[in-house]
This record gives structure tokens, sequence and C-alpha cells, in this order.
């Protein structure tokens, strides 16, 4: 810019004569015009107090000036102006950028991580959804009218409360007739026992014959038959009065209300009142193939799992909708498992505690179980693996800097990572990130890698970290210059 600044007031300045000329040298020497330019602590006042960079811009067009000073009018004005376009050329190419050695681009920089294989542990993930582990219906033994409901909706019962009260007058007045019925039959019984006991004398006397003693005694056991059937029927009367008062048969959270009160309920059918539910502790119920389930069972008896204490249960974790993991183990059972014969799947079902209440029936998770743990075993991210019909495959940088493709064999996923199982290698290096940068088989450079977002640590930077403030710092010369340029 300041080149072809000084060459439009040459040839300006040329065909209206020499003085203006001068005049813009003088203007360049000013005062006023040095005191707003940067002082170099190094320059002297011969050269005018000017930066390195503005003296050897400018030094070879005010040495032109000095040596020519006031030419004569016959003078050849494009001679002039052709020394000078002269001396420029030959600033500029002090100025010109210097590039590399070999005069191409520098090699694009990725990012990479070093393989640096460890004991990782195969996740599995399953599709899975919470269920009560106990489940009461809450129902009308009896018929009758609704006169009270005894609970809050929602809360917390115990087993045995009382939850509705049914009106209990036909069944109190039921049990006074069974009652009835029993006195009746125990005076019976009374009475033919007394009459069975006199005739056992008389018939050793002859005095009775033997058919009427056979019927008096007969008589006594039919009456005292129906003494045992009024005693039942009393029972009978008395456990319908208590039906009436309806009770909660499980401890656990009962949900809302299906009837109100003045509800005839019981009539014909055991009518559902409401239903309790225990949470804690919850079960999760999800499927995999059997094939899987069968290497599982195997894996444990050989002790590659993990075993909650005292059991046989692999322990898993909990994947909730949001993302978050479930802060309670569960305890993988195997009991009431079945292979669909139209999917090949078994349904496993685990139980987890449910202290604070947090999980509800119903609700879908992820279920995280540890199947087995693999040595020498690479995570990498899911971006540095590329997947395609002929197997997956990473980029693999080389000694002499170029990237090679290589086969690799997945284990599964772990935390957004996927677990390499085969075909690397302890310290080689995975590219990760820079792929756009990649042009055919020319070289790299590789720089560590680290997650977005990650807070990188203090003290000397990495290549990776250097690599931004480097490029803050020359950013803001190129700045500077031009700054200096428009002064």
């Amino acid at each position: 810019m300041v080149h072809t600044f000084m060459v439009v007031c040459i040839i300006f300045c040329i065909p209206s004569g020499w003085a203006p000329l001068r005049r813009v040298a003088r203007g360049f020497q000013s005062p006023t015009r040095l005191a707003r330019l940067p002082v170099s602590p190094a320059a002297s006042p011969k050269e005018f107090l000017m930066p390195d960079l503005q003296r050897a811009t400018f030094a070879p067009v005010f040495s032109a000036l000095a040596l020519l000073g006031r030419p004569p009018r016959s003078v050849n004005r494009l001679a002039i102006a052709g020394a000078m376009v002269l001396a420029l050329t030959a600033c500029g190419k002090g100025d010109a950028p210097k590039g590399p050695p070999g005069g191409g681009m520098p090699p694009p920089e990725v990012g990479v991580i070093t393989v640096e294989p460890r004991e990782v542990g195969l996740l599995t993930e399953l599709p899975g959804r919470l269920e009560a582990s106990r489940v009461a219906q809450v129902r009308a033994r009896v018929s009758g009218i609704v006169q009270k409901r005894l609970f809050r909706e929602g809360s917390d019962v115990k087993a045995g409360q009382s939850l509705y009260r049914i009106d209990d007058a036909p069944y109190a007045a039921a049990v006074q007739s069974a009652q009835a019925a029993l006195a009746r039959a125990e005076a019976n019984l009374s009475q033919s026992s007394a009459l069975a006991q006199r005739y056992k004398p008389l018939l050793a006397a002859n005095a009775v014959s033997q058919q009427d003693y056979a019927t008096a005694v007969a008589a006594q056991q039919a009456n005292a038959a129906d003494v045992a059937a009024a005693k039942a029927a009393v029972t009978t009367a008395q456990i319908n009065l208590k039906y009436a008062n309806v009770v909660a048969p499980i401890s656990g959270r009962i949900g809302q209300s299906l009837v109100t009160e003045g509800a005839l309920v019981g009539q014909g059918e055991a009518t559902q009142l409401a239903v309790i539910q225990q949470i804690n502790p919850l079960y999760v119920n999800f499927t995999q193939s059997a094939a899987q389930v069968m290497a599982l069972r195997s894996a444990m008896e050989a002790g590659r799992l993990k075993s909650a204490s005292g059991t046989q249960a692999a322990v898993v974790r909990l994947v909730l909708e949001d993302g978050t993991e479930y802060g309670e183990p569960a305890k993988l059972l195997f009991s009431d498992l079945t292979v669909d014969a139209s999917t090949g799947q078994i349904t496993l079902r685990a139980e987890v505690p449910n202290p604070g209440m947090r999980l509800l029936p119903g609700l879908y998770v992820r279920v995280r179980l540890e199947q087995a743990q693999a040595g020498n075993a690479v995570l990498l991210p899911q971006q540095a693996v590329t997947r395609s019909a002929g197997g997956d495959s990473v980029l693999v940088v080389g000694a002499d800097g170029k990237t090679v493709p290589r086969q690799v064999k997945l284990g599964g996923q772990q935390n957004g990572n996927w677990v390499v199982l085969e075909g690397l290698q302890k310290g080689e290096q995975v590219v990760v990130d820079g792929f756009q940068k990649l042009r055919g088989n020319a070289p790299v450079k590789a720089v560590p890698w680290s997650p977005p977002g990650a807070k990188k640590a203090d003290g000397p930077a990495s290549p990776a970290a250097d690599a931004s403030p480097g490029g803050a710092s020359s950013a803001k010369a190129p700045a500077s210059s031009a700054s200096a340029a428009k002064r």
C-alpha cells in the first residue's frame, strides 16, 4: 500500500513540477508527522526517528530526492519516474514475507489421540420400563353403599389401614340372626342329649326298645351338626361385617379413588375401589436376545461380572430420559424368564432401590449393564471411527507424518466413546479432528486433541494449546503493521 501511494504521488507531481514532490517529502519529515509515528529506541535524529519498517520503506525514496535536488526543466520526467519505480521495487523485495524453505504450504494440523490400551468394561444399553414390585387392587368384597373414604389420594398407606367404610347395618343384622340360629341349635342339642342319656339305662333294663334309643341318639347327633352349621353361619356373618370396613391389603402408595361416597359397590361383582403400588423397590423389565443372556449367565458363573453382595446378581445402572445416571445401582434378577417364540428375546428383570420415590412405575429408562471386562482395549471418540459396509476404520498418523487407514474391531460404546478391541498398538496416533484439512497423501502435523469445552491445564502449553495463542499473536502483528502504514 505504501509503495503504491508513493508511485501515485510521483506520477501526479512530476507533470506539475518538482515543487509539489518536494513538499510531499518535507511533509513526511515534519516533526508533527513524526510525533504520531512509533519511536524506535535505536533510532537517531538523523534517521528522523522512524521505525525500522518505515526507514526501510522510505530511505531509497528520500535518497533519490537528495541526489536529484531540483532538476532542470529539461530533465526527462519519465526517466525520473522510472528511477523512482525501480527504487520502490527494490524496497518491496526486501519486505516480501518469507515462506517455507521448499516454497510450499506448511503441513495442516490435525488433532490426534495417543493410543493407551487399558482394561475397559464392556457396557450394553438396553431399553427398559419400570414397574412396581407389588400391585394390589382394592376391591369391595361385600355389596353396599360407600359411606366414607378414609385416606388421601396419592399418599402412602400401611397394610391393614382402613380405606373405605361401607354401610354395615345389614351385615350386623346378619350376625345377630346367625347367633340366634346358633342358640336355637344349641338348645335342641341340649334336649336331644338329655333324652339319649335317659334312654341309655332304660335300654339295659329293657324298659325302652332298641329303636327308641337309636332315634334319641340320632337326634342328638343331628342337633350337634346344626350347632356346627350355626357357628359357621355366625362366622360368615362376622366376616361380611368385617368386609364392610375396607382395609389396605399391602403397604405402598395409593392412587386415585375410583368411587366416591354414596356409590353402590359390590353388587354382583367385586367393584375396584383403588390401586396400591409398592414402589420401593421397583422392577425394571428389559429384553435381550437369548444368546446374549446365556453368555451373560456363563460370564457370571465364571466370575467375570460384578455381583451384588451375597447374591449372584450383576450390577446394572439406569440412565434416565434426560441422560443422567440414576444414583442407586440395581440388581439383575434371573427369575421368571421366558423366551418369546416370535422374537427370540428374553425379558430380564432388575430390582432397583427407590428410597426417595424419584422413580415412578411406567417410566422408560435405559439399562446400562456391564457384561465383561476387556483387556488392552482403547476408548476413541465416535468422530474418530468411520463405519461402512466394508468394516470400521480409523486414520493413523505414521512415522513419516502421513495418515494411513486402519481396520479396527469395536466392542460397543461407553459414555459416547467407541471401545476398540483390536487393530491399534500402544503409542500410535489416531486422527480425531481436522479431517477436512487432509489433502490426499500429504504429510500432516499431529497436535494433541482435547474434547470441546475441556479446561486447559496450567504450565507449559501442549502443541494443541500453543496453536491458539501463536495464531493470536501472529494475527496482531499484521494489524499493527497495517496501522503503522495508515499513519
